[in-house]
C-alpha cells in the first residue's frame, strides 16, 4: 500500500496543477479515486492494478490522466490509458494581467507624487510601498480564480488591516521599528496573497506547495525581467545621451513603474508558461544546492573549529541571517521541484548536508545573539533577528530530521513536504508579529 500511496500522491500533485481545478476539487477527485481503488481491490485486483484501472475510470479527468501518463512513459499504465488528442490550451489572459500591471504602475507613481518626489522622500512611502503594488497582485489572482464576494472580502482584509495599523502607529524619527515594518510587511502580505492564489483552500498542503512553487518561479521571472529592463535602460542611455536627452530623469520615473508592473507580469508568465519554468526548477536546484551545501559546510567547519562564533558583529549577523533565509528558500524550492514518488538520490544527501551545516551556523549565530543581548539588552533589531533565528532553527531542525528518516527509508518524501507546508503559517505569523507587535513593544523607537 505504501507504493500505491506514493502513486496517489504523485497523481494528486499532477492533477492539482490543472488550472480549472482548485484544492477542493482535487480533494473530491482523490476521494473518488480511493473509492474506486477500494472497490477494485475488494474484487480481487492487486493494489497496483486497482490504481491503474481506477485512474482509467476517472471520466472527465481522462485528459489530465492521459497527459500524466505521457510524462511518465516508463510506467505500465501508459499502455492502459493510451495516447489521445491534446486538450486545447486555455486562454492566456494577458489583457487582464496588463490591466492589473498598469494599475500597479500608476499606483506607485501617484504615491511617489504624493510623497513629493523628487524633492522629498518621506518615511511613510517606504513602509507603504508594498501596499501600493501587492494588492493588485492579490486582485489579479482573485479575478483569475473567480472567487466569490466572500473571497474578495477575505482577500482585501489583510491589506486593509495592514494599511491602517502601519499608518496609525506614531513612529519616532529614524525609528528602527519603522524600518523593520518596511522590511517585513512585504513578506507578511506575500503570505496573504496565498489565499486568492489557492482559491481559499489554505488547508490543502498540496496547494500550499503549489504556492511555494509559484513563488520560486515568480522570482526567476522577475529577476529575468529586471535584468532585461536594466539592459534596455543601459542601451537607451548609450543611444540617446549624445542627443542631449536626460535619460537619468526619465529612468527615475520609468524604473519604479516598471518594477511595480513587473510584479503582475511575472505572475502572468508563471501562470501561462508553467511547463517551461517547471523544466527550469530542477536544473536550478541541481546547480545551486551543491554550491550552497559546499559553502555552508566549509563555513560551519571554519567557524566551529576556529571559535569565530563569538566574533559575530552586527553586519556579519545580518549576512548569516540572510544566508539562512536563502537556505530555507532553496530547500522549499527543491522540494517543490522534486518528484515525490522517486526514491532517495544523491541530491537528497547533498540537501541534508546543507541543512546540517545551516543548523550549525544557526546555533553559532543564536549563541552570539544571546551573548549580545545579555551584554547590551534588547533592541528592536536584536529582537527581530533573534526571533527569526529561532523560527529558522525549528524549521531546519525538523527538515533535517525528516530528511534523515526519508534517506534511511523510514518514511516517504511526503513527510518533509508536509512539515514545510505546515510550517509556512509560522513564518507568516512571525512576519506579522514584527509588523504589528514590535513597534508598540519598543515604543515605536
Amino acid at each position: 500500500m505504501e507504493s500505491v500511496e506514493q502513486q496517489i500522491a504523485e497523481w494528486r500533485s499532477y492533477v492539482a496543477d490543472a488550472p480549472a481545478l482548485n484544492g477542493h476539487d482535487v480533494d473530491e477527485l482523490e476521494d473518488h479515486l480511493r473509492h474506486q481503488i477500494a472497490e477494485l481491490s475488494s474484487a480481487g485486483l492487486a493494489d497496483d492494478e486497482a490504481f491503474l484501472v481506477a485512474v482509467k475510470r476517472m471520466g472527465d479527468l481522462d485528459a489530465v490522466s492521459r497527459e500524466f501518463a505521457r510524462e511518465h512513459s516508463d510506467r505500465l499504465w501508459k499502455q492502459l490509458l493510451g495516447p489521445d488528442e491534446d486538450a486545447s490550451p486555455a486562454p492566456s489572459g494577458w489583457v487582464e494581467a496588463l490591466l492589473f500591471a498598469v494599475a500597479a504602475a500608476l499606483a506607485i507613481e501617484v504615491a511617489r507624487l504624493a510623497a513629493g518626489f523628487p524633492d522629498d522622500e518621506p518615511t511613510w512611502f517606504a513602509r507603504n510601498v508594498s501596499l501600493f503594488v501587492l494588492p493588485f497582485l492579490a486582485a489579479y489572482f482573485a479575478h483569475r480564480r473567480h472567487v466569490d464576494l466572500r473571497g474578495w472580502l477575505l482577500t482585501a482584509a489583510p491589506f486593509a488591516i495592514a494599511a491602517v495599523v502601519i499608518n496609525v502607529y506614531p513612529y519616532d524619527t529614524d525609528s528602527d521599528t519603522e524600518t523593520l515594518v518596511a522590511l517585513h510587511l512585504p513578506v507578511a502580505l506575500w503570505f496573504a496573497i496565498a489565499f486568492p492564489y489557492m482559491s481559499g483552500t489554505i488547508r490543502s498542503h498540496e496547494r500550499r506547495m503549489d504556492y511555494v512553487r509559484f513563488t520560486g518561479e515568480w522570482f526567476i521571472y522577475y529577476v529575468l525581467i529586471a535584468l532585461g529592463g536594466g539592459v534596455l535602460m543601459g542601451l537607451t542611455a548609450g543611444i540617446f545621451e549624445p542627443a542631449g536627452v536626460d535619460v537619468e530623469s526619465i529612468a527615475q520615473w520609468v524604473l519604479p513603474a516598471g518594477a511595480a508592473g513587473a510584479v503582475i507580469v511575472a505572475a502572468w508568465l508563471v501562470e501561462s508558461k508553467q511547463r517551461v519554468v517547471e523544466n527550469m526548477a530542477p536544473v536550478l536546484t541541481m546547480l545551486f544546492t551543491p554550491l550552497f551545501a559546499f559553502m555552508l559546510a566549509c563555513a560551519a567547519v571554519v567557524y566551529a573549529v576556529t571559535e569565530l562564533g563569538g566574533a559575530f558583529d552586527r553586519d556579519l549577523l545580518s549576512v548569516f541571517d540572510a544566508l539562512l533565509v536563502v537556505v530555507l528558500a532553496l530547500v522549499l524550492y527543491a522540494m517543490s521541484a522534486r518528484d515525490p514518488g522517486t526514491s532517495p538520490n544523491w541530491m537528497d544527501w547533498i540537501q541534508l548536508v546543507a541543512l546540517a551545516s545551516a543548523l550549525v551556523l544557526d546555533v553559532l549565530v543564536l549563541g552570539s545573539m544571546v551573548a549580545r543581548i545579555g551584554d547590551l539588552g534588547f533592541t528592536p533589531n536584536r529582537t527581530a533577528a533573534l526571533g527569526l533565528n529561532v523560527v529558522l532553527l525549528v524549521n531546519l531542525s525538523g527538515a533535517a530530521l525528516l530528511s534523515v528518516r526519508f534517506l534511511t527509508r523510514r518514511s516517504t518524501f511526503h513527510r518533509p513536504v508536509r512539515w514545510q507546508t505546515a510550517y509556512l503559517p509560522v513564518l507568516a505569523l512571525w512576519a506579522g508579529t514584527v509588523v504589528v507587535v514590535l513597534p508598540p513593544l519598543f515604543g515605536f523607537s
